[in-house]
């Protein structure tokens, strides 16, 4: 089988599993901006959010579904999303102000790139990355 050619793929969404979907969708729009999307489904409600132009869908888990509960950080499988910031050290505080729990403070990981990890609902784990243009 031949590989794909990059122009072949592209990102379509990131799915997160939470017994609270609301809070899920409060805490994105209350922390990073994210715009909510309500919608039905099957006959239900469904909640969706943009954030930095990709969809992030929220799926509702009931007791009884057979999901897991949320694993710890770090763990083996997807560990974090992870998404470009201009300013982090401002942005960090901001997000302290607002009682986001941070798993790494900003820290500088190689000359010209910034970092952080956040922590969102469900064991989210998110890295915040400004990266100087001058190293992209």
């Amino acid at each position: 089988m031949a590989a794909f050619e990059n122009s072949r793929l592209t990102w379509d969404h990131i799915h997160l599993r939470t017994s609270n979907p609301e809070g899920m969708a409060q805490w994105f729009e209350r922390m990073l901006g994210a715009e909510i999307k309500r919608s039905m489904q099957d006959g239900k409600p469904r909640i969706d959010l943009r954030l930095g132009g990709a969809n992030i869908f929220i799926a509702p888990v009931a007791d009884g579904d057979g999901v897991n509960p949320a694993p710890a950080i770090p763990y083996r499988g997807l560990d974090h999303f992870g998404l470009a910031v201009s300013g982090i050290d401002a942005m960090a505080a901001e997000l302290k102000s607002k009682g986001v729990e941070f798993t790494k403070e900003p820290t500088t990981v190689r000359p010209g790139v910034r970092i952080c990890f956040i922590k969102a609902p469900e064991g989210v784990s998110i890295e915040l990355l400004d990266r100087s243009p001058r190293y992209q």
